[in-house]
């Protein structure tokens, strides 16, 4: 008897990871992705000897990692090699501070008790607290599939839910810990990394930092793009085929079935199942005929953008750490200017990664590879942004910011830049409003059972995987989300 066929769209993270389960379980799966390399926004470029990571830059909460990877047979941390951050980054504060953020209390505690004494014992708590968090969201919100209302709104849950201080926004809750406005800042900028506002995220989010320093913060050998490698090759051995280059622009659909994808070049191809790893707020708007559900999506709240500068350096800069992290003195405008008026402030955070510091293969020898990440508003289509003066704009106050902190040479030792907008991020990738950190956010509305499904209510053999659709986004979450797609498809199809 004929195996079942699956056509996975987009050969990112989720839709490998995916791949893999589906094959291993008997189906015949084939992955189109528009691109020359897989990953998605988990890719690299090489540049005369410089390699840069396209997005995430560092590997947090790796005990998701070895839950997915041990779910596919694979054991993680001998698919790697791994280097533990000991520093996970330092930060530099808008009045001269600094702070080298560690997993080492012989290293936290002396600047802490500096900045604000007793607050080490507090930042004990924190941090505690902030891993209940994330043990009891993983085991009760992440890591489940919601398939009903009365499944996601039971008593239990709604406990957890107030548990998880969703509630209360972090930055007021971090307020119970510290005093010290830098302090503040230092264990809540961690939102940036889903794309969103500490102003406006809940206290849940807390569990980010907490997961930096209870697991680690990791870096593999040969950048972030080694996982995305991995994945493509475990998934040609079960017999996965890819084909690159190759755009899926719409699906036909008939009655509850959605089994015909029309590719850019006229190709018309077949499948039993689908699953769309492109983001879900573009698929349902331009692949999809059904625009009930796509309407709504117009009304969600959409992450955080950023425009990133890649430079290619002619000499080493030993003042970076990996993770160098550059806040505001102007923090909450710089904030209000990213998350209400879609834009960039005077004097913005940035942060950059130079990892030379633990991997000098991503450079030539004797020079520098750093990426500059400036987290900026997503794309507002109501107010056009003119995205050459905003990437000027960026690259001035970065320029005049490192300045500032005593490194004044850098702009002469440039030997290329690259530099990515939001508008690239959504015409290279297709993520809604060009919404980097992925497109949709995470406020209490739109988590759990609330955000989109992992399937079509209405397509019962189209499915969704990565950070647009449950559990939410980050590299850790979008393993999650394959996870999830995977075991509910092997739920609700045979393979023969």
């Amino acid at each position: 008897m004929n195996k079942k066929s699956v056509v996975i769209v987009g050969a990112g993270i989720g839709g490998m990871a995916t791949a893999i389960t589906l094959a291993k379980s008997g189906f015949d799966v084939t992955i189109y992705e528009k691109n020359a390399q897989c990953g998605g926004r988990c890719g690299q470029i090489l540049r005369d000897g410089h390699r840069f990571d396209l997005g995430a830059t560092i590997l947090l909460m790796p005990s998701i990692y070895r839950t997915v990877f041990e779910s596919l047979n694979l054991r993680f941390d001998e698919c790697f090699e791994l280097k533990d951050l000991s520093t996970i980054y330092k930060l530099y504060f808008g009045n001269g501070e600094r702070l080298v953020f560690s997993k080492d209390d012989a290293v936290m505690k002396p600047q802490l008790e500096m900045m604000e004494p007793g607050s080490f014992k507090r930042y004990k708590a924190y941090i505690k607290k902030g891993y209940t968090f994330f043990r009891d969201s993983y085991k009760n919100l992440l890591s489940r599939n919601f398939f009903t209302l009365f499944e996601f709104t039971t008593p239990a849950n709604v406990m957890m839910l107030i548990r998880l201080k969703t509630y209360l926004k972090h930055a007021t809750f971090i307020r119970r810990f510290f005093k010290n406005s830098n302090l503040q800042q230092a264990f809540t900028f961690q939102n940036i990394y889903v794309g969103q506002s500490p102003i406006k995220a809940p206290a849940l989010f807390s569990m980010l930092p907490a997961a930096e320093m209870i697991e680690g913060a990791l870096f593999p050998i040969g950048g972030m793009h080694q996982i995305a490698l991995k994945l493509e090759a475990v998934a040609k051995k079960f017999g996965v085929k890819f084909v690159f280059n190759k755009t899926i622009e719409r699906i036909e659909t008939q009655g509850n079935q959605a089994r015909t994808l029309i590719c850019n070049d006229g190709t018309i191809i077949e499948s039993d199942i689908i699953v769309i790893n492109a983001d879900l707020p573009y698929a349902y708007r331009n692949l999809l005929p059904y625009k009930r559900l796509s309407a709504r999506l117009d009304h969600i709240t959409y992450s955080c953008s950023a425009i990133v500068f890649h430079w290619g350096l002619s000499k080493p800069f030993p003042q970076f750490e990996h993770h160098s992290i550059f806040l505001s003195g102007n923090y909450k405008d710089s904030l209000e200017a990213i998350f209400d008026h879609h834009s960039l402030s005077e004097n913005p955070s940035f942060y950059i990664h130079a990892p030379v510091r633990t991997d000098p293969t991503a450079a030539p020898a004797n020079e520098d590879t750093v990426s500059v990440i400036v987290p900026i508003g997503h794309i507002d289509e109501k107010n056009p942004q003119d995205w050459d003066e905003l990437k000027k704009m960026a690259r001035a106050e970065v320029l005049k910011r490192l300045v500032l902190e005593g490194i004044t040479d850098i702009e002469d030792h440039i030997k290329f830049e690259i530099c990515y907008t939001p508008a690239a991020w959504k015409s290279i990738y297709n993520v809604s409003q060009g919404s980097v950190f992925g497109s949709i956010g995470h406020n209490i509305m739109q988590m759990g059972y609330f955000r989109p499904h992992n399937r079509h209510s209405h397509y019962r053999n189209l499915y969704f995987v990565g950070g647009s659709t449950h559990p939410g986004n980050g590299v850790p979450l979008v393993l999650l989300s394959a996870k999830l797609t995977s075991e509910r498809i092997l739920k609700e199809n045979s393979q023969f």
